[in-house]
């Protein structure tokens, strides 16, 4: 009979956790302008037309025209003014929502960043707290802005996104794809529908190629189907559907003890890679085994290990068959391809065992079966701890089923001297049953054997001998073996199969044990103690933890008592970590130590070592034993590598609440210098000397005044650029005059110095930010004044050539050291000397801040030709514009 399928208890926990919540409906784009707000506000119109009750928490038009047209005849909230940073911000009022409390509402830009002072730092978080009151909201995204794909995206387009959110918020909503081709977008920039003119042809030179299109349209694509396939298996687990319902591939890799196993492991990663799909190794355990060698149980150690590096999940499922457990799993993983491997097996073999290969691909129906040849190991020699009881059983059980046979007879004796009884051969079943049941199915046979002989000999006439005179008896003592066969054989698997069980049961309630005491603890010392313990009391040996420390391992845990590690046991730990594979006794590599040194790994990077020893110096783990050691070695490593992140993230958010009260500090400091010191510098500008001398002292206050202003400016600019709250406004302008306008700021800082400005009066004009641009050229023109020597030329220059146009700025001061060449960029970066020139390590930074900012390009090396520094701005060819003719 068929078992009915089941509802998958985590699928309905997670169905229970959304009662009441509003749901998350995200129309996703590859890139801005594919017409997803205008897609969003449709959808949501015709929701509105059918008695929806809609409102606009937040939508960007972007001054596109059609989108602007599609926000007529809905409500919208007002939105909040948000101060930060002397600037005003509108944003997304959460209570005028919740108070309001529509049935939908639409939220533009998901992963938009809030203005300092908001309730939450991300849109998402916002929409969050919606949902949670049971409002369902409505929003768009690029496929960009995922956290999972920020990496992904910049490797190709070159430009990294700062705002992003997490995975599992898509995960959890609804899905909807916005997408047109990327000629088409394409066609949209250059016809003004997405940026302004000046901006759509930066995009076109940059992000919106047609190349960078198409890849982003791939992952966009890739990742709605992700979703829906999972969404799609809770649906169908909640339910208890059966069916693959495949919206994208779930690979299934069978492991045994064979050695192949290994290769089979690799090619599923290969192919889990290619199908960008989840992947899982399953072992079945069968009868078979029970009665592995310690080469085969380490094989099938070795094998889960590498799934577990790979990133693959391994499950272990009891059956009585391989197929019908790889059934099982497939069924349950609703996997659409599977992995098997073909041995070398001779005809002999599968005329008696059949052929496995063959009976998953006739019963796996809808399944693609990867069949790839495995090579086979040597059959080893059996071990005592490998199998409890020889190939015949042992003496001690046909001693106890001979003695049931005796016990029967005598009772069966003293119910024959009083009654006649026909069925009295039934007796003989129970020695049949208890000895198959208890001791294997080649007892139960020889018990049923013996057992037919007995009653043969005392209660079939003439007794007491082997006779059968009457036929029927002959009948009779052949079914009572036959049946007594039949049950040894039902009994033996009943027994084997509860053998199973009961181990898969102890492995996993092992393994959950410990996962539940490594869950709570976020202190490595307390991590080493627990795991010792736990392994050390299974396992009924010494173990210990050693994790790195400065110069090699440090032992920080040990069990029962404080382990004394000899030169021979240390130079296996450290060769077991630096090399991830197992060293000591029981492995292929310092034999001689006592000690199993087995490396504690998480991402593919060791992070410990873990030992394990006997007292009586013998075997520290049996070999099959070695999976559970493995898995729970495994367990251990996810937990170190939790706690690792853990403290990484205590750090980092001390480092932002640093960077927050920095940044605050600054902010406050440089508003309060800036009204004293324009009253200063005004007073020293109207300010006339009486002398020579006070005409020298007057203008070296003024030159110093005008330098901490520009310090004080600095700071500001820094404030801005770490706030993301930098506004552009992209203009033509002449580089001439730009220049110009620079120089004339420095003056002060220029005299003493050579100024040579070699600029072509045909050079076209760069699309930049005024205001922002000339603060890049006033901190790289001072910063080669400071770094020259009085009389030492400052040399300006340009040129065009086919990626765009260069601007140099060059000094001969003491140059760059060697590798600090993009460190010098960084905030509150100063190289050797920089003390003495009075450096603060913010101008540099402000340049790449602004210039990237703009788009542009800066880099900073040594002059080839003499002494000092070379600092080049690059336009590219969509940031030029041609002169005007005159």
């Amino acid at each position: 009979m068929n078992e009915q399928p089941r509802p998958d208890p985590d699928a309905l926990l997670r169905a229970a956790g959304r009662e009441g919540r509003g749901r998350l409906k995200v129309f996703l784009g590859a890139a801005p302008g594919v017409g997803k707000t205008y897609e969003m506000l449709t959808d949501a119109a015709a929701r509105r037309d059918a008695g929806v009750d809609v409102v606009i928490g937040v939508v960007e038009t972007h001054g596109r025209a059609e989108t602007a047209a599609k926000v007529h005849g809905f409500e919208i909230v007002p939105r909040r003014r948000v101060d930060s940073l002397d600037e005003v911000f509108d944003e997304m009022d959460i209570d005028a929502i919740l108070q309001r409390r529509p049935a939908l509402v639409l939220v533009d830009e998901l992963a938009h960043t809030n203005a300092r002072g908001s309730r939450h730092d991300k849109r998402y978080q916002d929409v969050e707290e919606l949902l949670g009151a049971g409002i369902n909201v409505y929003s768009t995204l690029n496929i960009q802005h995922l956290e999972s794909l920020n990496d992904v995206v910049a490797s190709f387009t070159k430009v990294r996104v700062r705002e992003t959110l997490p995975d599992r918020v898509i995960e959890e909503a609804d899905v909807e794809i916005v997408d047109i081709p990327p000629d088409e977008l394409i066609e949209r920039l250059r016809e003004g529908k997405v940026y302004v003119p000046e901006e759509a042809t930066r995009a076109l030179g940059n992000f919106f190629s047609k190349s960078n299109l198409t890849a982003l349209r791939e992952l966009a694509l890739r990742r709605a189907a992700q979703a829906v396939d999972a969404q799609m298996l809770d649906y169908v687990r909640e339910h208890a559907m059966a069916g693959t319902w495949a919206a994208s591939d779930r690979i299934v890799v069978a492991i045994s003890e064979q050695a192949g196993s290994l290769e089979l492991v690799r090619a599923a990663k290969r192919l889990a890679d290619a199908l960008k799909a989840p992947w899982t190794a399953a072992h079945i355990e069968t009868p078979r085994s029970l009665r592995f060698s310690d080469a085969e149980n380490a094989c099938l150690a070795q094998v889960m290990h590498l799934t577990a590096q790979l990133g693959g999940q391994v499950v272990t499922v009891p059956a009585e068959h391989i197929v019908e457990g790889l059934k099982r799993i497939v069924i349950e993983a609703r996997a659409t391809q599977l992995i098997v491997g073909k041995s070398a097996r001779s005809r002999w073999f599968e005329l008696r065992h059949g052929s496995v290969v063959d009976r998953v691909v006739r019963e796996t129906p809808g399944v693609g079966v990867h069949v790839l040849p495995m090579e086979t190991i040597a059959p080893a020699s059996r071990t005592k701890d490998a199998q409890p009881t020889g190939r015949w059983g042992n003496v001690g059980g046909y001693g106890i089923s001979l003695a049931l046979i005796l016990l029967v007879t005598v009772i069966g004796d003293l119910i024959f001297s009083r009654a006649n009884i026909a069925n009295l051969g039934l007796l003989f079943l129970i020695p049949v049953m208890v000895a198959a049941t208890r001791f294997g199915l080649r007892t139960g046979i020889v018990t049923s054997l013996a057992s037919s002989l007995a009653y043969n000999f005392f209660f079939i006439p003439p007794t007491h001998t082997f006779t059968i005179e009457d036929p029927q008896n002959i009948i009779t003592v052949l079914v009572l073996l036959g049946v007594a066969v039949v049950s040894s054989q039902l009994a033996s698997r009943v027994r084997e199969q509860a053998l199973l069980a009961q181990a898969s049961a102890a492995q996993n309630s092992s393994l959950a044990g410990l996962a539940r005491l490594l869950t709570g603890i976020s202190d490595r010392d307390e991590l080493a103690h627990v795991l010792c313990a736990e392994v050390g009391r299974l396992f009924q040996g010494n173990a210990l933890l050693m994790l790195p420390d400065e110069g090699g391992l440090a032992l920080r845990s040990s069990w029962p008592d404080a382990a004394h590690l000899e030169t021979l046991d240390n130079a296996a730990a450290r060769w077991a970590f630096e090399n991830g594979r197992a060293a000591g006794m029981g492995s292929d590599t310092l034999t001689a130590c006592e000690w199993l040194f087995q490396p504690v790994s998480a991402g593919g990077k060791a992070l410990g070592v873990f030992g394990l020893s006997r007292s009586d110096a013998g075997a520290p783990v049996r070999s099959d034993q070695l999976p559970l050691l493995l898995s729970l070695i495994d367990q251990a490593g996810l937990a170190l590598e939790r706690i690792g992140l853990e403290q990484e993230m205590f750090k980092l958010s001390h480092i932002r609440e640093g960077d927050r009260l920095r940044q605050t500090l600054l902010s406050s400091v440089s508003h309060d210098l800036r009204t004293p010191l324009t009253t200063i510098l005004g007073t020293l500008q109207a300010m006339r000397p009486l002398s020579a001398e006070q005409d020298m002292q007057l203008m070296a206050t003024r030159t110093e005044a005008e330098r901490l202003h520009r310090f004080v400016g600095n700071l500001l600019d820094m404030v801005r650029i770490e706030a993301g709250a930098l506004h552009q406004s992209i203009e033509p302008v002449d580089l001439s005059e730009a220049l110009a306008s620079a120089v004339q700021d420095l003056r002060g800082a220029l005299e003493g110095h050579v100024l040579q400005i070699a600029i072509p009066a045909d050079l076209p004009f760069v699309l930049v930010d005024p205001q922002l641009f000339h603060h890049c050229l006033i901190n790289l023109i001072e910063n080669a004044s400071k770094y020259g020597e009085d009389g030492s030329q400052v040399t300006i220059g340009a040129e065009r050539d086919g990626q765009g146009l260069v601007l140099r700025i060059e000094d001969e001061g003491p140059g760059i050291p060697v590798g600090d060449e993009e460190r010098i960029f960084e905030t509150f970066a100063r190289i050797e000397g920089s003390d003495r020139k009075g450096g603060t390590g913010l101008g540099l930074a402000i340049v790449k801040g602004f210039a990237e900012a703009m788009g542009l390009e800066v880099s900073a090396a040594n002059r080839r030709e003499r002494a000092g520094a070379c600092f080049t701005i690059r336009f590219g060819n969509a940031q030029l514009r041609e002169c005007p003719a005159a």
